[in-house]
């Protein structure tokens, strides 16, 4: 077993090593010219939609040029092409640390919002979508990022040209939040964790009102408190899902 380990751990440095080595001879490619003009081929690529070679030759000159007076535009059309290309470990990484080196930047927005959308489209998957099938239940971490990052954007950057979208795509991850609570409401109600289930639903009335999941999590709650023989809860959350929804079947 030991040997085993030891042979997967070379493999993977090997991999390491070989795709640096890689790396380092494709920037080797990019023709020696200064650093505006290669900017000029890099923004050509980009307005042609070469992201990959966009990628390259932005590389390139941040590697040659790192602290010349487009070091930080070239940084941030780099995040863009990752994100066009898909590349979200790479765009994550590059936010990160554009953001931890030059947090008074005046482009500091955009970079939320581009780490924002980066981290949504982590969670994007065409095949699924296209079949129809239910992703509710996947882990929402990435979401929760985006969340975070765009109310950053709508709250410390009102002015923002970013700001109006951001409150937009914010509406939409509060969904997929709100069905992922929803979901492990479920769960837990189906194999009669009720108390677990009633403070799921619970959470969801607190944090996610308005939204379609608030109906069948105050449905949850009012079976949990009837399992658990709570009966002023039970109640009282039957008195707001009729102030509510009162063609509820519930309340009638």
């Amino acid at each position: 077993m030991e040997k085993l380990t030891k042979k997967i751990i070379f493999i993977a440095l090997a991999l390491v090593l070989a795709s640096c080595s890689s790396s380092v001879k494709e920037l080797e490619k990019v023709p020696d010219k200064s650093a505006q003009a290669l900017f000029v081929d890099a923004r050509t690529s980009l307005d042609n939609g070469l992201y990959q070679k966009a990628i390259l030759t932005l590389s390139a000159i941040d590697s040659r040029f790192p602290f010349g007076p487009i070091s930080h535009q070239v940084q941030l059309d780099l995040i863009y092409a990752y994100y066009k290309v898909g590349d979200s470990a790479q765009g994550i990484a590059l936010t990160d640390r554009f953001l931890r080196l030059n947090p008074d930047n005046p482009n500091v927005d955009y970079v939320y919002y581009m780490r924002a959308l980066i981290n949504v489209s982590t969670e994007d998957n065409l095949f699924q979508d296209i079949v129809g099938i239910d992703r509710s239940d996947r882990d929402p971490s990435a979401s929760r990022e985006a969340f975070n990052d765009l109310k950053r954007v709508v709250t410390d950057y009102p002015e923002s040209k970013y700001a109006a979208d951001s409150r937009k795509r914010m509406i939409g991850i509060k969904s997929r939040l709100a069905k992922y609570e929803l979901s492990v409401a479920n769960f837990y109600l189906k194999r009669e964790a009720y108390a677990s289930a009633a403070n799921r639903g619970r959470y969801i009335i607190e944090y996610f009102t308005p939204s379609p999941e608030v109906e069948p999590a105050l449905e949850i709650m009012i079976e949990c408190y009837d399992k658990l023989g709570l009966v002023d809860l039970k109640k009282n959350t039957l008195q707001v899902l009729a102030a509510n929804y009162p063609n509820n079947s519930l309340v009638n």
